[in-house]
């Protein structure tokens, strides 16, 4: 098989190594034959937009992932760069006309890279900090007094005008450039396990809080319960549940994963709830593919596959069920919104055409319409903090075809796509608001209106 320079180069020094896939689910020969080569999915790659080399197309990684099935390569510094490269957005798999799984053949890539390829120290270490970190509410709470204090005592000005973090790490620096204020509202989880129905109860669910969502979002959640409950929900939030496991799955981290995912499947078990919510779209989607996550775990293989069935995201659930508050206009005159698709809504749940519905429900809504809509902003769970500079040009591409439409508000369903998005238009100097659209909907729902800067 031909390849590049760069990887020809870069095989001899690691074929000491001798590592390719092991036999613990490697990608699929036949899903990987179902590819023919046909390059549809080169426009709609963010990376391959960005970077421009075909090995960092999916096209492309299909072929790495066939070399080395085939022994002809190995999991070299070379080839896990590529693998690396990939957002996981998934638009290939919309736009593909040949039906290729590539959502299938990376997911199966990422374990193999993490348990057959050795990272260097300075990426291990950093990788470790994310993974120790992020998925567990308890342990990121501890570091909100320090955040805080890093904020209001003007620390993190000093530190973003002098670019020190930058020079000396520019993934700490990238993760530090997402950082949202942080509120005394974080410190706490106000929310009680059980909340009931206003008026008629219609319907029993479940309520996932999520990681940075619970932290750093809250009033996100609680937005979401009162429109749950103001449309019939009673809502049962399970003290017991933790991360629902996307940032450790979308990376590879295979164990840390399953071990999530059952605590999460415990929480949830004789609850007796209808359906399970989810208001942030890459937990969503990782939510739904549990019964393919634990395949292999015999005691919570049927138990998976009936939670995943479960779960809706909590637009696609409300647009299903349907709206029975009474909505008012949140302004004074027409107020014009630009719905953001997050990848893990449009491309890994089909879910598109809902929260359009929702919104424009809301009196004196008018919807607006991004160039590139289905293109990754560049969040990705944690791609930003690992991969930040092809990050950075998504980021900066997605706020200015957001910022081109004209609309007062954007709106997006996704706690990394606000963080963002947030961060591009800080950094263009825009005062564009991003809110979700369950906080749009509990606006409408209880009178209040938004605050907008006209032009």
């Amino acid at each position: 098989m031909q390849t590049s320079n760069s990887s020809q180069d870069a095989i001899p020094a690691n074929l000491s190594h001798g590592s390719g896939f092991d036999p613990q689910h490697p990608p699929d020969p036949k899903l990987i034959d179902t590819c023919v080569h046909c390059g549809f999915c080169l426009s709609t790659c963010p990376s391959y937009r960005v970077i421009g080399k075909e090995m960092d197309s999916p096209r492309g990684r299909i072929y790495l992932m066939d070399a080395v099935n085939e022994g002809e390569i190995p999991l070299s510094k070379a080839t896990v760069q590529h693998f690396d490269s990939c957002l996981g957005c998934l638009a290939c798999v919309t736009t593909c006309p040949s039906g290729v799984q590539y959502d299938k053949l990376i997911s199966a890539t990422r374990p193999q890279v993490e348990r057959n390829y050795p990272r260097n120290l300075g990426d291990r270490l950093y990788r470790q900090l994310i993974f120790s970190l992020f998925p567990y509410p308890n342990r990121l709470r501890v570091l909100l007094a320090p955040l805080l204090l890093y904020q209001k005592t003007g620390v993190q000005k000093l530190v973003r005008s002098t670019r020190l973090l930058q020079r000396f790490s520019p993934r700490l620096a990238a993760m530090e450039s997402i950082l949202p204020q942080i509120s005394f509202s974080s410190f706490q989880d106000k929310l009680p396990t059980i909340i009931p129905a206003q008026g008629e109860k219609r319907y029993r669910v479940g309520m996932i809080l999520g990681c940075v969502q619970r932290l750093f979002f809250s009033p996100v959640n609680e937005a979401t319960v009162r429109v749950l409950t103001a449309n019939g929900c009673e809502v049962v939030i399970p003290k017991t549940q933790g991360c629902c496991a996307a940032l450790p799955h979308h990376q590879g981290q295979e164990e840390q994963a399953k071990a999530l995912a059952r605590q999460m499947i415990d929480s949830f078990t004789d609850t007796g709830v209808d359906a399970v919510i989810i208001n942030a779209a890459g937990c969503g989607h990782t939510l739904k593919e549990y019964g393919h996550l634990l395949q292999d775990d015999p005691e919570y293989r049927d138990q998976a596959k009936d939670f995943a069935a479960n779960v809706k995201d909590a637009q696609e659930f409300l647009a299903t069920v349907g709206l029975t508050a009474k909505l008012s206009s949140l302004a004074e005159k027409p107020l014009t919104l630009v719905y953001q698709d997050a990848c893990h809504l449009l491309h890994g749940q089909k879910i598109s055409i809902q929260p359009r519905q929702l919104l424009r429900q809301i009196p004196g809504v008018q919807l607006r319409e991004p160039l590139d809509a289905a293109l990754c902003c560049g969040s990705a769970g944690v791609y930003n903090m690992l991969q930040p500079e092809v990050a950075d040009e998504l980021g900066k591409q997605k706020v200015q075809n957001l910022l081109n439409t004209g609309a007062e508000l954007v709106a997006s369903a996704n706690p990394g796509c606000t963080l963002q998005i947030t961060k591009h238009m800080q950094q263009q100097s825009s005062k564009i608001a991003v809110m979700h659209p369950m906080e749009l909907l509990d606006y409408s729902i209880r009178g209040i209106q938004v605050n907008v800067h006209h032009k």
